[in-house]
């Protein structure tokens, strides 16, 4: 049987000029965007929440798009193939 290995971060591959962008994460969760809803995945009603980051990275494997934000900054729907998962 493998081990799990344990997510320590979810990154975005070209943050934003001169921002660290970080999951966003909400009293729900961290907030995602299904595939299966399209052009309209960003909308409000359609975000999906995983209570760990080890469920937002299973997700993001899936093709899930994850919201990350900076201080300062709006968070935005970044697309799996932009992002990249740091294990331990």
């Amino acid at each position: 049987m493998q081990a799990t290995r344990k997510v320590l971060r979810i990154e975005r591959l070209s943050s934003r000029a001169g921002v660290r962008e970080e999951p966003e994460i909400t009293p729900r969760g961290y907030k995602l965007g299904d595939p299966k809803w399209g052009s309209q995945k960003h909308h409000a009603d359609k975000a999906v929440y995983a209570k760990t980051l080890e469920e937002a990275a299973a997700l993001v494997e899936e093709g899930f798009s994850l919201w990350m934000g900076a201080k300062g900054k709006r968070a935005s729907l970044i697309s799996p193939g932009s992002l990249k998962i740091v294990h331990q």
